[in-house]
């Protein structure tokens, strides 16, 4: 059942905020998720439901990773226990999880667009007088062009829209950008301290009891000083405000209601606020595995060496090397590994903020100028380049290597984040080469390959380790060669892997032999350009084709291989265990996989089946 703040005094909204965030604490050292944005957001969201009705008002959460106080305002408490697991409720907003949810989010940038969407609707439908969006978004967020375009347009049409900018001087590492700086260092400007220097020379001559004068102008110039930018840009501006302090937050957001026009409130807070060990700014307090309340420390083991340290391990040995490598990440230095890059290499390696469009545009200028840049970045979120990727990298035939986290299923965070597509859209581009490495020696001659390779060039890897698949050879990588992982003779059944798929499909050779079914297994190493002599030969032995790859069916790796069995007529049966044509749910990465039907035991069985 939703939870009426309407009459609720202060004392009692500040009870709320406790009540809320110990929920937040205790459920996500359980379950994991997002820790510190959420705790540091709950004033404003309890604020937000208190001012607005979120029955008629769009609510609208940028990334949505800080909602989880809305959730538990809305009357999803009892059910919050569930949070990321399998059948639970989503880390994000869903509004088929709940109609208090109004759009999707879980990539950054969207919610002013979508306020201007919202208030262009209400317009039409001569509502305006009873609703009004309301968007929430970090400082972080504020780091990608999309936002700017949003509020292009809304300071131009004046559609009224209230923006609650949560500044935490971080989004979700170290806040990059001169917006951030802007927001954060307003005080730390030329015509800041020429006036307040000026000012201090003409007080040198009057009476002391004129400091205090000095003191409250100062105060002000504050007040008004970061509001220039958005002023600027037509938007009314609130701030800063205390983005803690209840009765601060309501008198700014019911004055922001009232002025029915676009306003952007700029509140500060504090990331992590609530949890003494989260609070301030520190990048592994963000998204969190379960752990331990009083200690702080993480109750997950550990699983191993995951594919981002074997990357960022790979790319260093190889910067050291070359001087013209150089590389990128978006907001994401620690989760993609770029993080050793830059600490080693400032001069050469970046983290641009939010901002994959100017990441690889910038990057292709780089390659055009000789250096070779690795443009690393989550498949999920190397979707929101794709101009880029085609425009500026592929039509240019420029060396760019696009390095591709979190390539296949990301378990709890779910549809918005699984790497399902990147081979689907990168695939059909002209003069790009997709390759994958299947465990840590080939990720490492991935890596050296990639230096090599001329023209663009996309390789994949999972979230976490990677599947053992047993092989101890080093085979260093040959454009457009396969590599025979084991052939059996008399076997009329070839399992073919690419990148984390080879593992699964040695898992699975081991079931069918425990069937006396024999199979030969083949690590695709390159989908394009695919290696069509090999498979030609392959074909004349092995009549049943099974294809393993943790990627979209529909346009995949099946799909690649059917055009070529189109065009070499090869008398063969193909069948892919690659994702259906449908977006997958978040939960634990295994649980996700048997619901999918592509667990280990659940393709073996399927494979006897078909043949």
């Amino acid at each position: 059942m939703k939870i009426n703040l309407k009459n609720q005094n202060i004392q009692e909204l500040k009870d709320e905020c406790v009540a809320i965030r110990s929920k937040i604490i205790q459920t996500v050292s359980k379950n994991g998720g997002h820790l510190s944005s959420n705790v540091g957001a709950v004033e404003l969201i309890v604020a937000m439901h208190y001012v607005f009705d979120c029955e008629k008002d769009p609510f609208i959460f940028d990334v949505s990773h800080q909602s989880y106080a809305h959730k538990l305002l809305t009357g999803r408490e009892e059910k919050f226990d569930t949070l990321r697991q399998i059948d639970g409720i989503s880390g994000y907003t869903k509004p088929c999880e709940s109609k208090y949810d109004y759009f999707v989010a879980g990539h950054s940038s969207t919610s002013i667009s979508l306020a201007v969407g919202a208030a262009k609707a209400i317009s039409l439908k001569g509502e305006s007088d009873t609703r009004v969006p309301v968007a929430l978004i970090g400082d972080g967020s504020m780091s990608a062009g999309m936002v700017y375009e949003a509020l292009n347009e809304l300071g131009f049409r004046k559609y009224p829209v209230v923006i609650i900018l949560n500044d935490n001087k971080m989004s979700i590492s170290k806040p990059i950008g001169a917006i951030s700086s802007f927001l954060s260092h307003a005080m730390a400007g030329n015509f800041y301290q020429k006036l307040k220097k000026t000012t201090e020379q003409i007080l040198e001559y009057l009476p002391q009891s004129a400091t205090y004068m000095a003191k409250k102008f100062e105060e002000s110039f504050k007040l008004i000083t970061p509001g220039i930018l958005f002023e600027e840009l037509g938007i009314d501006y609130i701030g800063p405000v205390d983005g803690h302090n209840i009765e601060s937050l309501i008198k700014a957001f019911e004055a922001a209601k009232g002025l029915k026009k676009p306003v952007i409130i700029h509140t500060q807070t504090i990331k992590g606020k609530g949890y003494e060990k989260a609070e301030g700014y520190f990048e592994n307090w963000h998204g969190v595995g379960p752990f331990d309340i009083q200690s702080g420390k993480s109750l997950k083991k550990s699983a191993g060496k995951s594919a981002t340290v074997m990357y960022s391990e790979a790319l260093l040995e190889l910067a050291k090397e070359h001087e013209n490598v150089v590389g990128v990440t978006a907001a994401m230095p620690s989760g993609t590994g770029m993080d050793k890059l830059i600490s080693a290499y400032p001069k050469r390696f970046w983290d641009v903020a939010i901002a994959e469009q100017h990441a690889v545009t910038s990057m292709c200028a780089m390659a055009k100028e000789g250096f070779k840049p690795f443009v690393t970045i989550y498949s999920t979120f190397l979707q929101r380049a794709y101009d880029q990727v085609i425009h500026d990298a592929c039509i240019m035939n420029l060396n760019v290597v696009f390095a591709m986290d979190r390539a296949g299923i990301v378990g709890e965070d779910g549809e918005t984040h699984q790497g399902a597509f990147d081979i689907s859209f990168l695939s059909a581009i002209p003069n790009m080469t997709l390759l994958a490495p299947r465990d840590e020696k080939s990720i490492h001659l991935a890596v050296k390959y990639a230096y090599t390779h001329q023209g663009p060039l996309a390789i994949r890897y999972p979230r976490g380790v990677f599947l053992d698949c047993e092989v101890e050879r080093e085979t260093p990588f040959e454009l457009g060669k396969l590599e025979v992982i084991k052939e059996q003779k008399d076997a009329k059944v070839l399992l073919l892997g690419y990148g984390n798929g080879v593992g699964r499909a040695v898992q699975v050779a081991k079931l069918l032999e425990k069937q006396k079914i024999k199979s030969s297994v083949v690590d695709l190493r390159f989908v394009k350009p695919l290696d069509e002599d090999s498979l030609k030969k392959l074909s004349k032995n092995h009549s049943f084709w099974f294809v393993f790859s943790d990627s979209a069916k529909s346009g995949g790796v099946g799909s690649l291989l059917g055009m070529v069995k189109e065009k070499n007529s090869l008398d063969v049966k193909i069948k892919s265990f690659e994702y259906d044509d449908k977006f997958i749910i978040h939960g634990n990465t295994k649980l996700v996989e048997e619901r999918l039907g592509i667990s280990h035991k659940q393709i073996a069985k399927k494979i006897i089946e078909e043949i």
